[in-house]
């Protein structure tokens, strides 16, 4: 029996209607489906495409071509572990194994409990703080196989648990919803960047540049024009962050000249 209500069947419509081309919506309403039904089933394709006017095949090619979209159920928790090159020798390997034998689970399977379901994931663009892993979309930066377990006995025990960089973790369902285009509220907790992002940012504080602005000419550019480089500042926790990428890039500095 499906979990698609009238009101999910309108949720549906409402995303397509976001679109110029109806069917660019299709994305954002496969991640409904999944935030209803915990996965993408026959049920959501044939709801997907009766609303876009496109064949149910069309939606099935583009459900089975993202990872993101689930043919089976997930669990409360859908935990990524990087595995790709860097986060791999940095003990991203050291990390899934570890976590597969203490899930008593393999790649892409789920607890006996649902709560969490574990799989490898290729590079999730946060290199500079590998090993990385991800719940439910959110990074968890600088692993190690002690913190991966506890992490996810946090999340079996139903403990609350706040992303590196992002806000409190919800359940899978509760992020496909986000995703889907349906705001938590939860987008401004957390800070949006850490110190390995920011370093750039550190070192235009201490060499006073800054951006040009949108309608200067790039011949034309000079020093001291655009926006000021602290706007940061704006932000408590990423103006830490600053700080204590500029004291590390000093010190860093200062070894270089005792050489």
């Amino acid at each position: 029996m499906t979990a698609l209500t009238q009101d999910t069947f309108g949720e549906l419509e409402a995303i397509a209607a976001r679109y110029p081309e109806a069917r660019s919506g299709l994305l954002p309403m496969l991640h409904l489906v999944q935030s209803v039904e915990g996965r993408i089933t026959p049920e959501g394709i044939e709801a997907c495409a009766t609303i876009l006017g496109i064949s149910a095949a069309e939606v099935s090619g583009v459900a089975t071509f993202y990872t993101m979209y689930k043919r089976k159920p997930v669990g409360d928790y859908l935990v990524g572990v990087c595995t790709n090159t860097l986060c791999a020798v940095m003990g991203g390997d050291l990390i899934f194994e570890r976590l597969k034998d203490h899930l008593d689970v393999g790649n892409d399977e789920t607890t006996e409990d649902g709560k969490v379901t574990l799989e490898h994931v290729e590079c999730n663009a946060a290199c500079d703080y590998a090993p990385v892993m991800m719940v439910n979309w959110e990074f968890m930066d600088n692993m190690t196989p002690a913190s991966a377990v506890q992490l996810v006995d946090d999340l079996r025990e139903g403990r609350e648990v706040t992303s590196t960089r992002g806000p409190r973790l919800g359940t899978w369902k509760e992020a496909e919803r986000v995703l889907a285009g349906f705001p938590d509220g939860r987008a401004d907790e957390g800070p949006g960047a850490g110190p390995a992002s920011l370093v750039g940012l550190g070192l235009a504080r201490q060499n006073s540049w800054t951006a040009p602005s949108a309608d200067t000419q790039p011949e034309s550019l000079g020093a001291g024009e655009g926006a000021p480089a602290d706007e940061a500042d704006s932000n408590p926790a990423e103006a830490a962050a600053v700080d204590q990428s500029s004291s590390a890039t000093e010190t860093a500095a200062e070894k270089d000249e005792a050489k």
